[in-house]
């Protein structure tokens, strides 16, 4: 019986050992395949560690681009890393699924009943065949909360570069917005001298003075755009006290003189979905328990028993009471006559109809966003062009050609210095431009890596100088 036994357990632990991966490990491995980050490292059970890694550290040891920017998020934003580690919630609950249940043991003293001791062993048998199908569910479960994690990884990778992308727009709208105080100034100085000399109002110099106020308010949003924008990039880069110096490297690039081919953009953007890939998981999940629940319901409730009696509680009246072992077993089992689970299983195909309406509407949203991600970057790429190709050349003629007027005393010093604030105010629309093109590049990138991502926001340029009224001068 002992050998029995022995080869009962060696079984169940197999059973119960062979439904799940060995560690936390593969799951990231699973997701780092699923969002096609190479970048995501290796992450395993371990406590968790506020300090930055010696790879963020030589990192932040150059400026910063923006792919540099979301490798350091990837290792080391909280939020993240958190949402990997739900990893293994599911997967205990995988592990939890698949294991057998654990015997019943019983033990009695009947000295009324001319019996020494009775030892009982029950087993839940049903339980321990339907482990299989349970874990089957979860770990369809598992493979659904991949894709979701999947997912999360890389909308983190587009958010970071969009944050990155406003970072650099910020700063650099930051120094046009320097430039256009010094020209505010002398627009001021130039009125107080005009004003003085009795050749201009008053108006006039006032009116000057008060763009010149102005256009230093506006910096000043700049400066706290700025800082806003570094922090919030900060946070998403999970970094803190000596770690926060860095800089990021260079303004932003100009707009590509043509955008490459796209075809087939919505079949690639069905084909990469990871939050179908997720419904799908999920559907797996629920069909699987639809049949789990009705193999509970017309499977019987059986448990097994063995049970040793100490003694023979009936001994023949010509004999003296056996000190033996006696071995028994039974079994018991309910019938399945009028509960088999029909409420349950109605309950879970009804929720199985429900998401399999909302898997197909998330697909005409899938096609939907990969065209309006289409549509983005071809406006913002054709703006971004007008203005390199067009707009900033012509109004770097107008401002040559008022300096050549000026210096021919056909026009005022105000005229000239209304030309030069007209150009500062195209170069800042131009740079919020670049910011919507690269952030709806890096919004295609990550729905055709699996993930919709949130609308880029369109630019809604406002002129330092605006308000500013233009003077006559002589």
């Amino acid at each position: 019986m002992a050998t029995e036994m022995r080869a009962f357990v060696l079984v169940a632990l197999a059973l119960a050992g062979g439904c799940y991966a060995p560690s936390l490990g593969s799951d990231v491995a699973r997701v780092r395949d699923l969002s096609r980050v190479p970048a995501l490292g290796s992450f395993e059970e371990a406590p968790v560690d506020a300090s930055v890694s010696e790879e963020v550290r030589g990192l932040l040891a150059a400026p910063l681009d923006a792919e540099a920017a979301v490798r350091i998020a990837l290792a080391n934003n909280r939020e993240l890393r958190a949402t990997l580690r739900e990893l293994g919630v599911a997967r205990g609950r995988l592990v939890q699924a698949g294991l057998l249940p654990n015997p019943v043991v019983e033990g009695e003293v009947l000295p009324e009943r001319n019996t020494a001791l009775e030892l009982r062993v029950e087993y839940d048998l049903t339980r321990a065949i339907l482990a299989p199908l349970r874990a089957r569910a979860a770990a369809a479960d598992l493979e659904a909360e991949r894709y979701r994690i999947a997912g999360a990884v890389v909308e983190a990778g587009f958010t970071v570069r969009a944050a990155f992308y406003a970072l650099q727009a910020a700063e650099q709208r930051l120094a046009i917005g320097q430039r256009s105080i010094d020209a505010a100034a002398a627009a001021r100085d130039a009125a107080r001298a005009l004003f003085d000399a009795g050749n201009i109002p008053e108006l006039d110099a006032r009116t000057e003075e008060a763009a010149y106020e102005r256009a230093r308010i506006a910096v000043a949003q700049l400066e706290l755009e700025v800082a806003d924008r570094r922090e919030r990039l900060q946070r998403l880069l999970g970094l803190h006290g000596p770690h926060t110096a860095w800089q990021a490297a260079g303004p932003l690039a100009l707009a590509p003189a043509t955008l490459p081919p796209r075809e087939g953009v919505e079949r690639l953007a069905l084909e990469a979905s990871l939050e179908l890939g997720e419904a799908r998981g999920r559907l797996d999940a629920l069909a699987r328990r639809i049949g789990l629940t009705r193999t509970e319901g017309f499977l019987p409730d059986i448990a097994v028993d063995v049970h040793t009696l100490l003694g023979d509680p009936e001994p023949r009246a010509s004999e003296a009471v056996s000190g033996g072992w006696r071995v028994g077993g039974g079994v018991s089992l309910t019938l399945p006559l009028f509960d088999r689970r029909q409420g349950t299983v109605s309950a879970q195909k009804a929720e199985l109809d429900a998401m399999v309406e909302r898997y197909v509407g998330m697909a005409i949203d899938v096609r939907s966003a990969a065209r309006e991600a289409r549509n983005r970057l071809a406006s913002a790429h054709a703006r971004a062009r007008q203005f390199e190709d067009a707009i900033l050349p012509a109004q770097g003629r107008v401002t040559d050609q008022t300096l050549l007027q000026y210096n021919a005393m056909q026009v005022g010093v105000f005229q000239l210095l209304q030309a030069r604030r007209e150009q500062l105010d195209a170069e800042q629309d131009h740079i919020e431009t670049l910011r919507e093109y690269w952030t709806a590049v890096a919004a295609q990138q990550a729905l055709l890596a699996g993930r919709r991502v949130g609308g880029v926001a369109s630019a809604s340029p406002a002129g330092l100088a605006a308000g500013a009224a233009s003077t006559g001068g002589h």
